[in-house]
């Protein structure tokens, strides 16, 4: 079977991936994106060009929202699942 060489993610999905790794324990957190902009002239041949915008991700976030949305997670709801991990992780190494 072929290796995978792309992985996509929805917005919530990169949500809660960001919760977890700044181990949030509350509030509804939803990701953001800070755009910037530019411009060039783009040539399609040597007789052609045409303006252009250019519009960069500068910045992939995380931001606290008052209300849910489609696109936010709630930490609190996430949790319970972080503390069944560490303590099956915990479980583990006092085995070894």
């Amino acid at each position: 079977m072929a290796e995978p060489k792309q992985f996509g993610f929805t917005h919530q999905e990169l949500a809660e991936m960001m919760v977890k790794r700044l181990d949030l324990k509350e509030g509804l957190w939803a990701i953001y994106l800070k755009f910037g902009i530019g411009g060039a002239n783009i040539a399609s041949d040597a007789n052609t060009a045409f303006p252009a915008a250019i519009v960069p991700v500068l910045e992939i976030g995380l931001q606290r929202i008052e209300e849910p949305s489609p696109l936010s997670v709630d930490a609190a709801e996430m949790a319970p699942f972080r503390k069944a991990r560490s303590t099956k992780a915990s479980r583990k190494s006092r085995a070894n």
